[in-house]
């Protein structure tokens, strides 16, 4: 991210990981818990920078833990708070996944029943100022969507198909955020960008986009999916931001490694 200029994103929309040992490509996923509060935290900071006055941060987290309950959710609200960001709003996404049920707790018992999460939250920050500008002409929501959306419960299956990451968004998560929050035009930002879910929607829906992510593997799996969108790079650059290499490639240009 440090690559990146100042004020250049419109919208940021993640999901960093929740630190609950998940088997990811390229990342220790159970630090201590200071230490990955603190590791967000410069994520944070550079957010921050990189965003247009009155760009917008939506960052998707969840309470984790069930006997050890961990409010990160909170915890990141404070981080982010303390940075200067506007607290917008959250986003409450029901992720309808309780078909199977094993930590019931005190079964029948008022003893010392488990509530299980079945929902996450958006959290929805801005930079500066409440407003983005730019022109009404490329705002592209329909009066449905913005009805619709507008609504902070969010009904959304979880995604299903993997393709290699534990954990990937549903692309109706990411079309809701980048149609209600952003610009045709603006540009858009995941810096765990996994597989590439924000990157494809943003493509598809006339934004431009920056990818990042660690992994090599979730890179090379983000860069086939948006190759193989109908609606192909035709003039978007497609910039996908590594650990130590900075990966550009323009639709008839064979694929180059800028070294950091």
């Amino acid at each position: 991210m440090k690559k990146l200029p100042d004020s250049s994103i419109h919208l940021a929309v993640t999901s960093p990981p929740y630190n609950v040992g998940k088997d990811y490509d390229f990342h220790n996923d159970q630090m201590g818990y200071d230490d990955y509060l603190a590791w967000l935290n410069k994520v944070w900071v550079e957010t921050k920078r990189v965003l247009v006055p009155g760009g917008r941060f939506c960052l998707n987290i969840a309470p984790t833990g069930i006997k050890e309950f961990l409010p990160i959710h909170h915890d990141f609200t404070t981080q982010i708070r303390k940075l200067g960001m506007l607290f917008r709003t959250e986003i409450v996404w029901y992720k309808q996944t309780m078909l199977k049920r094993t930590a019931w707790g005190s079964f029948k018992s008022p003893s010392n029943p488990h509530i299980v999460p079945s929902w996450e939250y958006v959290l929805i920050f801005s930079k500066d100022q409440n407003k983005l500008i730019d022109t009404e002409e490329n705002a592209d929501i329909t009066k449905e969507e913005f009805m619709k959306f507008s609504d902070g419960m969010w009904y959304i299956p979880p995604e299903r198909k993997r393709n290699g990451h534990p954990a990937p968004f549903p692309e109706d998560l990411i079309y809701r955020l980048i149609k209600f929050y952003s610009f045709k035009g603006n540009t858009v930002l995941d810096m765990f960008g996994g597989t590439g879910t924000v990157a494809a929607v943003a493509k598809k829906n006339n934004r431009n986009f920056v990818h990042i992510d660690i992994s090599k593997e979730y890179c090379k799996i983000a860069e086939k999916r948006l190759t193989t969108e109908k609606e192909k790079l035709s003039q978007v650059k497609l910039d996908i931001v590594q650990n130590k290499n900075i990966l550009i490639k323009r639709i008839g240009e064979p694929l180059a490694a800028i070294q950091r």
